[in-house]
Order: structure tokens, then sequence, then C-alpha cells
């Protein structure tokens, strides 16, 4: 069975990871041959495909100006391949790779939607591409795939088509999200934290939808009343020549305290050298990265979010959205805890994932709705 992903781009982002990670989960089904055409460029993660055997094919478009000639690209390579299934990723491949595959023959098609706010983050064009879709999802695709319920509830409310759409929560590789205590030691020793030190972990781009600003407002708050508290903020963006950042940071009064490691390929490991891990955003759809903390046993404080509290179940602090009083007090709550305490509120998060969230659940997932489609 011949499955053609479709994907705007390829640098690391939370439907590039989960698409790395499915085809991953595959490879030794021989039944299936995955290949992957990305609207823009290789990214970070088209090599890595690649590497693995993968066809990954490039269109190189570049803007709106670009869609007429990408879409004509991919007819030809649908009708050159003739895959039985097109999956695409978001909105833009929903679009054109949805077109595409439909005039190339091809009836087997799934779009994937992972937002949830859509009032936030998105551009004028992405609205209206959006609107298209919704119109279209009543036609094009046969199915619908959701990374998040809250993602599907708010689709449907703004007209897609209900009776398509199904939820896959994104799945983890707990393989690669075990981390040892000396690799948290050595990061910790790396950065001049001692066990004296309780670090408050932020992981994420620099974006105004992930709200650093939020997470430099709330954990400023606690500075003056805890000098052993230290803020670990590690993503794409997040250093010390990102200007727009060093003036929050230097608003506080207290930014000494706050280590900027940038984008990193040792997530995991900065993770682990986390006391408590904060997610701040104001908008997500399935946050993969919460569901990473809590693999890898870090309590967790976040924003009420996409599925953020239902991911956490429970097993965490959750609190308003665009509040840094809330989330201020929301971390007080949890450095209040004993370290008994939040081990045990950790472990539970890291059981919940081990037994709902795991990539072979949703990789299984994925399999019935591909044999689902080709019966």
């Amino acid at each position: 069975m011949k499955v053609l992903h479709v994907i705007v781009g390829l640098n690391v982002g939370g439907a590039e990871l989960m698409l790395k990670r499915l085809i991953e989960s595959h490879n030794q089904l021989l039944r299936y041959e995955h290949s992957v055409i990305s609207l823009t460029d290789l990214g970070v993660i088209g090599p890595k495909l690649i590497s693995q055997g993968i066809s990954v094919r490039c269109l190189g478009m570049k803007g709106l100006l670009g869609l007429p000639r990408a879409f004509f690209r991919l007819f030809r390579e649908m009708r050159r391949f003739h895959p039985d299934i097109v999956q695409t990723w978001m909105y833009h491949a929903d679009l054109l790779g949805g077109l595409a595959a439909r005039f190339a023959g091809i009836q087997n098609v799934i779009w994937g939607v992972r937002t949830t706010d859509l009032e936030k983050g998105g551009k004028s064009t992405t609205r209206l591409i959006r609107k298209l879709c919704a119109y279209l999802s009543h036609s094009v695709p046969m199915r619908i795939v959701c990374a998040a319920e809250a993602s599907r509830k708010v689709h449907v409310a703004v007209g897609y088509n209900a009776q398509r759409m199904l939820v896959i929560p994104n799945g983890f590789d707990l393989s690669r999200l075990s981390v040892t205590a000396e690799q948290r030691w050595v990061l910790r020793a790396s950065l001049s934290l001692t066990d004296e030190h309780l670090v408050i972990g932020s992981l994420g781009r620099f974006n105004p939808v992930k709200d650093q600003a939020n997470f430099i407002s709330a954990t400023a708050m606690l500075a003056e009343r805890n000098p052993a508290l230290r803020f670990l903020m590690v993503g794409r963006g997040l250093t010390s020549d990102n200007e727009a950042l060093t003036e929050l940071l230097n608003g506080t009064g207290y930014a000494d305290r706050y280590i900027l490691l940038g984008e990193r390929s040792d997530a995991a490991i900065c993770l682990s050298a986390m006391d408590i891990f904060c997610l701040h955003s104001r908008t997500e759809g399935f946050p993969n990265v919460l569901g990473e903390a809590m693999a890898i046993g870090v309590p967790s404080v976040v924003t009420d979010v996409g599925d953020a509290a239902l991911l956490l179940g429970g097993n965490g602090v959750v609190v308003p959205a665009q509040n840094a009083q809330a989330l201020s007090l929301g971390l007080k709550q949890m450095i209040e805890l004993s370290p008994e305490e939040r081990r045990s509120l950790a472990m539970s998060a890291k059981k919940r994932i081990v037994e709902e969230f795991t990539m072979k659940q949703s990789s299984e997932k994925f399999l019935n709705l591909y044999e689902e489609l080709i019966m």
C-alpha cells in the first residue's frame, strides 16, 4: 500500500515530528510504502527521512504566487506515483494536496487538522485557506484527522464536516524519551546549576502564540522571594541576540536568572534538567512538548489551551492562558509542594502517557484508518 504524505515544510514542529514518527513506526511493515512531498524544502527533518530510505521530494514553493505551480507539480507527481492514500498535514497542504489528489483520480484523501484557536497566530491568507477547506471538507477528504479533541470541536463550529472527522492524538516514542540521571546532572553542571537550584523550564520556539512574555512576567513575580529559582528557556530564537527577548528579560530586574539555550537537538535531556516544566502558550492543539515532559517525569504547570488539560489528566496544575498572575500562582503552588509530592505527580503523569499516548497506539490507529479506506 502506497501512502503519500504532503506537508508544507519539514522543519521542526509538531506536525513534522509526528509525520516522521508515524513513518518510522511503519518502517518494518513491508505492506506499506511511505513517501513525502514537501511544498517548500527539505528543512531539518527531510534529510533524516531520506537517510532511512524514504522518498522525499521538494517543490520549492515560495509564497502565494507559488501556489499554482506547486499544485500542478503535485498533480503530476500523484499521476506518476499513483498512491493508494494521500495524507496531508495542515491547511495549505490539505487544500493543495487534497485537490491535486482528486484531480489525479485518487479518492482516499486524509486531511490533517492541528490548530485549536482560530483567531490567534493565523495570517489572513491562512484564514482564507481555512474557509476554503471548511467548504471543501464535505467533498474532498474521506477522513479528517484532528490531533486534539479541542481542534475537532472548533473546526466543526466553523463548518468542517463533522461526520468525516476523528481524533488521533500524537503518540510518544518512549525509547527516545529515556534520560539518565547522569545526563541530567552533566547538563545542569554545564549550566552552573546545583542541587540548591530549583529550575523552572520552558521549551518552544520564540513566537507570540507560545507567549514567552507571559512566562517571563510570571516567573519575575517569583524571583525576588525565591533566590534559588532559575529559569531555563529552550527553543528556536531563545538566545541572547534576540533583542525583543532580551528587552523582556532586562525588564524583570533578574535577567541573570534566565538561562537561554536556543534550539537544541537534545530536547529530552533539556527537559530532564528542569524541576518544573511550564507550558505557557496562548494557543495549542495537542501540545507535544507537554507529553514529552510528562513521559520524562517532570511535574508540569500549564495554561488551559487546546488539549493540555486533557493530556495532563489532573496530574499537574492548570491555569488560564494569557494571565501572568494566574501562571505565577500556579507555579508557586507547584514550588510549595515537597519534592516527594512533585515526584508523585510526575510519576502519575508519566503513567498516563505510557498507558494512553504511546506512538505504538497512535500508529495502530492510523493503520486501522488506512485499512478502512482501502477495503
